[in-house]
């Protein structure tokens, strides 16, 4: 299995439009953030989690051809409002498949009506196939996925296990029972905005004492912010086995 992190920053991305902050001023590529998603192929699938509004740029960077499909954890703009973008793919592969909670189905219903209506459908707009999860395992290709059910404050989230590696994002409490889910993963991949607390994100100490809990071979910290701090000063003051993702870092499990 290969995961390409397409994006690791936070809603407004780094840099900020108009930031001073020292972080937006870094010459360090690695601290230059995309909005966050990742890439995940294994045998002949790909699929990206999360289609933000940075996608096409990251379909470009990492030359992607196909996708098999695209999964959402959650409804907030900065990972729906790239759907648009699918575009391309569809008018080689035809309708794409989508999957989320019904919840953010209808949101995106909304957002994009004119992608999922079908009368008087505007011929250059994409096409989908509607996949409605709930917290069960469902199939992607040859593979069970494995829904992780969080709160990102008090709204719903989704993190997905794709065999040994699992992506969360957006999490702030995680219930014991979706906890056991995670045990025995090779590569974790959570969210850790920034130093200080906030009320719907994990920051550093919570993202921290979340990997120690599930205890995976490796762990990288992704959706983060200016207010971290600088990548190579921080990811010196993390555990041997804990790593800070970059924007098209790719990893093998």
């Amino acid at each position: 299995m290969e995961v390409i992190f397409l994006g690791t920053g936070t809603s407004q991305g780094i840099p900020i439009i108009g930031s001073d902050h020292p972080v937006c001023k870094s010459e360090d590529p690695r601290d230059k953030r995309l909005r966050v998603s990742v890439l995940v192929s294994w045998d002949d699938y790909t699929y990206v989690v999360d289609c933000g509004p940075d996608f096409r740029q990251q379909m470009l960077s990492n030359d992607v051809r196909r996708i098999d499909g695209v999964l959402f954890t959650h409804e907030h703009a900065d990972h729906t409002m790239g759907l648009d973008d699918i575009r391309p793919f569809f008018f080689r592969q035809g309708d794409i498949p989508i999957y989320a909670h019904k919840r953010v189905m209808e949101a995106l219903r909304i957002r994009f009506d004119y992608i999922f209506s079908s009368e008087n459908k505007y011929p250059g707009a994409p096409s989908v196939i509607e996949n409605v999860l709930t917290n069960q395992p469902f199939a992607l290709g040859n593979l069970d996925v494995i829904p992780i059910n969080a709160s990102h404050n008090r709204l719903q989230v989704f993190g997905f296990r794709f065999g040994e590696f699992a992506y969360l994002t957006d999490v702030k409490t995680v219930a014991a029972e979706e906890v056991k889910k995670l045990k025995g993963l090779k590569v974790l991949v959570v969210n850790a905005l920034r130093i200080e607390a906030h009320h719907s994100h994990f920051n550093l100490e919570e993202a921290l004492q979340f990997i120690e809990e599930v205890a995976p071979e490796k762990a990288y910290l992704t959706h983060i912010s200016p207010n971290l701090g600088f990548h190579a000063a921080v990811e010196k003051t993390l555990p041997e086995h804990v790593f800070i993702a970059y924007d098209n870092l790719k990893i093998t499990i």
